[in-house]
């Protein structure tokens, strides 16, 4: 467990967060993207990864490990209304054919990442980015805090 970064809560399997760590990678890298894990957002969801691009433009990604892991999990939807782009994100060997082909797709593992379809625009409302940039701010911040000073608040 010493190994793991301070943000890991031990809710995510061994290969969503190697999937997690090869799209954070492949966004910094190839998209210049700044990428936060585990992203608490105002509707009660939490985003596995929220990427905020060079031009302010917001995506979601929401990672599957397995089938299973699909097949429960419906509340993907609810993510849409908090970004300019929406994908699923899946390692290697999870059938390509089982998500939707109207959201974004990318493939990764633990050290790396593709987009094998990209996924619609969906802008969000200027209101709404100025939220949830605000709320990135400060989560930044803080977690930068925890790292520098791990005591108590």
């Amino acid at each position: 467990m010493a190994d793991l970064p301070p943000i890991v809560d031990l809710r995510q399997s061994a290969t969503a967060l190697r999937v997690q760590r090869g799209v954070m990678r492949m966004l910094r890298e190839r998209h210049d993207m700044a990428c936060y894990a585990e992203v608490p957002l105002a509707n009660g969801r939490r985003a596995d990864v929220l990427a905020v691009g060079p031009r302010g433009e917001i995506w979601i990604i929401e990672i599957k490990s397995s089938l299973i892991d699909f097949q429960v999990d419906r509340k993907w939807p609810e993510y849409r209304e908090f970004s300019d782009k929406f994908f699923f994100a899946k390692p290697p060997e999870l059938d390509a054919g089982i998500f939707p082909e109207s959201e974004g797709l990318i493939v990764a593992d633990g050290h790396d990442g593709a987009i094998l379809r990209d996924s619609p625009d969906t802008p969000l409302a200027p209101a709404r980015r100025k939220t949830l940039m605000l709320k990135l701010a400060r989560l930044g911040a803080d977690r930068i805090h925890v790292l520098m000073d791990p005591g108590p608040k």
